[in-house]
């Protein structure tokens, strides 16, 4: 009898499986591109993990790295976004990119699988254990066109450039000169831009006659770039002691520093609650986001983002949209409001329907409530339906908030947000 080898004989690869699980969930909404699936196949997550049980490392969930006094500093990114971000970064063979941010060196890792032996990688980081971290994974993954380069990420990388492709891995409250300069001509910048307050989007960036131009953007958050072009974030305690442990906590940043103060915060959601609600209605599944950017540009203090305790939330302290994560804003004299939601009646087709609302607490909680949902009912009726486009223009025209353009200004390149 010839010889035979039975299926339970066939030995597998967990690694290789649960990477062929995760490359699946992710071609179903993520993923579009024959090259960024082929990548995630083929580079294994896990050697860049050492130490994470590969349930965990093939989850699509980010795996915290590096912590620095109890706050993450740096982590591997969930796949999701790394996906994302490289079907906006529309890599090709050859391409020679610049990386801000080299964290595991995964991304990296990807990156070059895509460009191939005639492109090239630099990785950028600014922690010397980072850069060592990541060289050694990226030799256990067999990786040879990658080099990770220590240094501060917002100066780039000279000495490499020009670059078809730029790609930040960190979160920028603005475009740095130098990452504009590496570019070729034709070439294509993704950065994750904090816009406003706790508004954040990563943005593709092409040269355009006056100016650089989106070409397409996406909701995401990323730690923040530390160095130069540092966006450090703080923490107000809206039920403790300002350590930043209370059931309800606002993450702050610095252009809402000049309105948020812990003395006048702590304790207002013991305050009466006011209601404004604003006849503004979404269908289940239906995103928030172009709302929350519309806030973040057009209050004086910009969205916050609020952390809400499960325990804060059952015994009704707070009314936020999500179990966990709610935007807020609030005011220097100790006031504060945020968004809500109650059913409505049902659409014409029968599908459920939410009301928007605001709740405030505070001296002058009831005006803040009413006043954010004027911006909400403005949106709704002038805004929900134009393209929102970014631009980092040579000369920033002047703001008109009326007709949908806000000017976020910034040190060196302002940005602009058009809904057109």
């Amino acid at each position: 009898m010839p010889a035979t080898v039975s299926d339970a004989s066939v030995s597998s690869d967990p690694a290789r499986d649960l990477r062929a699980k995760l490359a699946d969930r992710l071609r179903l909404d993520t993923v579009k591109t024959p090259e960024v699936e082929a990548a995630i196949r083929d580079v294994p997550r896990h050697l860049f993990l050492p130490g994470v049980p590969l349930e965990q490392a093939y989850a699509d969930d980010p795996v915290y790295t590096k912590h620095d006094g109890g706050v993450s500093i740096s982590a591997a990114s969930q796949p999701r976004i790394v996906a994302m971000m490289l079907e906006q970064l529309h890599l090709e063979s050859g391409h020679r990119v610049l990386e801000v941010g080299a964290g595991t060196g995964y991304n990296a890792a990807l990156m070059g699988a895509i460009v191939g032996d005639s492109g090239h990688i630099t990785a950028v980081d600014i922690d010397e254990d980072l850069v060592e971290g990541a060289r050694t994974h990226l030799a256990a993954a067999g990786v040879a066109n990658v080099d990770v380069v220590l240094g501060d990420g917002a100066f780039g990388h000279p000495g490499g450039a020009p670059y078809d492709r730029v790609i930040a891995t960190v979160g920028a409250v603005e475009t740095p000169t130098a990452w504009l300069d590496q570019l070729a001509p034709a070439g294509r910048l993704v950065v994750p831009l904090r816009l406003a307050g706790a508004a954040s989007r990563s943005i593709i960036f092409e040269r355009g006659q006056d100016g650089w131009i989106s070409r397409g953007s996406e909701m995401c958050t990323f730690m923040p770039l530390r160095g130069f072009g540092d966006d450090a974030r703080g923490t107000v305690d809206l039920t403790g002691t300002g350590t930043g442990t209370g059931e309800v906590t606002l993450q702050t940043h610095r252009d809402n520093s000049h309105a948020t103060n812990q003395d006048t915060l702590t304790g207002v959601l013991d305050t009466p609650r006011y209601e404004a609600w604003t006849g503004v209605v979404f269908g289940p599944g239906e995103s928030f986001e172009w709302l929350y950017l519309w806030l973040a540009c057009g209050l004086a203090n910009p969205l916050m983002r609020m952390n809400v305790d499960t325990a804060a939330k059952k015994r009704g302290l707070v009314s936020p949209m999500f179990s966990t994560v709610a935007m807020s804003t609030s005011a220097a004299d100790g006031s504060l409001a945020y968004l809500t939601l109650r059913p409505a009646p049902p659409a014409a087709d029968g599908s459920r329907q939410y009301e928007v609302g605001v709740l405030g607490h505070g001296p002058t909680g009831q005006q803040l409530a009413t006043d954010v949902g004027q911006q909400i009912t403005l949106w709704d009726q002038g805004f929900r339906h134009r393209d929102v486009t970014f631009a980092l223009p040579d000369t920033p025209p002047t703001a008109n908030t009326d007709g949908g353009r806000f000017v976020l200004h910034r040190p060196h390149r302002p940005i602009t947000v058009t809904w057109e």
